[in-house]
């Protein structure tokens, strides 16, 4: 019988962990099973007493979600909003990062600290002054933003993309400038060393900013209320249409939030180990 390693952690601990694991297990896993056993369940039985073995399945609340409220078109609208929002946080976070990583510039640690305090704020914060400068802007010039996808656009575009400049610069700092200058003895300008060199080497930096700017435009719900009307209204929005003034269709909720759950979480098991590389490189240097 071989003797444990001397480094080996103590056999009380390795329980402890095991136990933990499978509570922390068993309680994520537990909303999940309840919104899938709801969703498949008729409307008197989820309205009723919660049993946690149903009595009999139906799909018929997955055909149902796409009749009761325009789920497709604000599917649509999440998809556009939350898409071209990403596209650009990724796009400018990019080029300001490289800025910031690769030149010295009066101010520059001024600017970083700037960026990154804007975190700081609540979001609710921002709710009125954006509203009234939309209104403003309309009125103004003719350009719709309030009500519109692309007011909303700018509107994620304002918090997720300080937080993207701020990992995006963390990420570009661990990447060699060595690299730079090679590509730019080769005969490479800036923007050539930026596209051929720098941005294949950060691919994992960039994909953990997308995949930050598309869940929390993906999911907010607070600025969505506000600066959208029945044309342009998002998922987390419209989700509140199953519930009327009679009843609330539980089972179609639940049903529905299954549905507009899985982009998320197709592109982040997609996308996990770009993810893991991104958000902790740096972190050991």
């Amino acid at each position: 019988m071989s003797s444990p390693s001397p480094t080996a952690p103590p056999r009380s601990f390795v329980w402890c962990r095991r136990i933990f694991l499978t509570l922390l297990t068993g309680f994520v896993l537990l909303p999940v099973y309840v919104m899938a056993s709801s969703s498949l369940k008729p409307l008197q039985d989820v309205s009723g007493r919660f049993r946690w073995l149903p009595s009999g399945l139906t799909v018929r609340p997955y055909l149902d979600i796409w009749k009761t409220v325009p789920l497709a078109k604000y599917f649509l609208n999440s998809l556009i909003v939350a898409g071209a929002a990403t596209v650009l946080s990724v796009v400018v976070a990019v080029f300001a990062a490289y800025a910031v990583s690769r030149y010295r510039f009066r101010g520059k640690r001024v600017f970083t600290v700037t960026v990154l305090s804007t975190q700081m704020f609540p979001g609710i914060l921002f709710l009125l002054p954006l509203f009234l400068i939309f209104v403003n802007v309309g009125n103004t010039t003719g350009v719709a933003l309030y009500g519109s996808r692309g007011g909303l656009i700018l509107t994620y575009l304002t918090f997720s993309l300080p937080f993207s400049i701020w990992m995006l610069i963390g990420y570009l700092d661990s990447v060699p400038r060595d690299l730079d200058e090679a590509a730019m003895v080769d005969g490479c300008g800036p923007f050539g060393a930026l596209f051929r060199v720098v941005v294949p080497a950060a691919i994992p930096g960039i994909v953990a900013v997308a995949v930050y700017a598309f869940m929390t435009a993906w999911g907010e719900v607070l600025f969505a209320s506000v600066m959208t009307n029945d044309t342009t209204r998002t998922l987390a929005v419209g989700l509140q249409g199953y519930a009327t003034q009679n009843d609330v269709y539980w089972n179609q909720v639940m049903a529905a939030s299954l549905v507009v759950s899985v982009p998320v979480v197709a592109g982040f098991l997609l996308l996990q180990r770009y993810l893991v590389a991104g958000l902790t490189a740096g972190a050991v240097k």
